[in-house]
């Protein structure tokens, strides 16, 4: 049996990187970023498509398949800022609700045998996701979808994830969880054996890991935290003004340092700053490294994000490497489906 996969909104291919690990071959990876090229078809064999996914017609889609393939996968992680919790408390606009829309119109246009989709619980919470789940349907797809808490697979940080997976041939279901809270990875798997890195410093045999340099008020505030803590560890002549008034004293959720042995706190676009969330190393006076971020994205790590010879730019790479669906989370939904594939044979 001849399996094939496409990957809508690619990104560096987090997603493609995964379910190729789980022995799913994906032939190409589309994405409106064209930043992402690099990184996606420098550690996938597969060609990068870059394209505003709405512009991809059916025809494009099924012409990437080869002629020879007997089950084809259509997959992908529609961009998810607009149903996230922090958009959706401070109103942020969301223009790419209708992305979810498009992929479902893809669906029913091109006819997968397998669909997959990662994205942020809210969504489960949206008109569209219920629209997406009547189309499904309506196209003769048994699907499941449940909410993941991502250490349950092996992915060492507390994300909670949405994933839905469907089928034209029956019925389809995640794997069993492989993990249970004794056994989660932690910070200090990942990585405790990384060099000593101080802030503002780029390890020469690994330019990926480096830090951001923080000021010196910040460097006597993360001196003064402490792993699992928060500002309140602080003296009262560094605190923030924020953290003084009465609206601010229950956000608490920034400037901390994170635990050795625990998962992490969810990795953002922004996890290299220590002032974005608890982000603080467990014991050097930093914030994460790119690639403290990337491994506990559950990227490899001789992952190439970069071309050397171009200009760095630490705020694309933290949007690139935050956006990204964690590898971890990818052959997850590969084993699904190689699982589910494999029951039509007996």
């Amino acid at each position: 049996m001849k399996v094939a996969a496409i990957d809508l909104f690619c990104g560096i291919g987090g997603l493609t990187k995964g379910v190729s690990n789980s022995g799913i071959k994906v032939i190409a990876g589309i994405d409106i970023d064209s930043e992402s090229q690099f990184a996606y078809e420098s550690n996938n064999d597969a060609c990068f498509i870059n394209k505003d996914v709405t512009k991809v017609t059916a025809q494009e889609i099924l012409d990437l398949y080869p002629a020879d393939t007997d089950v084809k996968i259509l997959m992908g992680c529609a961009p998810c800022q607009p149903f996230s919790t922090y958009n959706q408390k401070n109103g942020k606009n969301r223009k790419n609700v209708d992305l979810i829309g498009y992929f479902s119109k893809l669906i029913a246009d091109v006819q997968p045998h397998i669909v997959a989709m990662e994205n942020v619980p809210q969504l489960s919470k949206e008109k569209v996701f219920e629209s997406f789940l009547e189309a499904l349907s309506q196209n003769g797809y048994e699907y499941t979808w449940e909410k993941v808490f991502s250490p349950d697979y092996g992915v060492p940080q507390t994300r909670h994830r949405l994933i839905l997976l469907a089928s034209k041939f029956s019925k389809i279901s995640l794997i069993p969880k492989k993990y249970t809270e004794e056994s989660y990875l932690t910070v200090r798997d990942i990585i405790g054996n990384l060099p000593f890195l101080n802030s503002g410093e780029i390890n020469r045999g690994d330019l990926l890991h480096r830090s951001v340099k923080l000021n010196e008020k910040n460097i006597n505030r993360i001196m003064q935290s402490v792993p699992g803590g928060t500002w309140r560890d602080w003296d009262e002549d560094i605190r923030l003004e924020c953290h003084k008034k009465d609206s601010g004293k229950s956000y608490d959720a920034v400037y901390g340092r994170m635990r050795w042995d625990k998962p992490a706190p969810t990795i953002t676009t922004k996890f290299y700053g220590y002032g974005n969330g608890r982000f603080g190393h467990p014991d050097q006076n930093r914030a994460l490294s790119y690639r403290e971020g990337a491994l506990l994205q559950t990227f490899p790590i001789d992952y190439k994000f970069y071309d050397v010879s171009s200009k760095f730019s630490g705020k694309k790479l933290g949007i690139q490497i935050g956006n990204a669906v964690p590898v971890k989370l990818g052959e997850v939904i590969g084993e699904s489906i190689i699982t589910h594939l494999l029951t039509l044979n007996n």
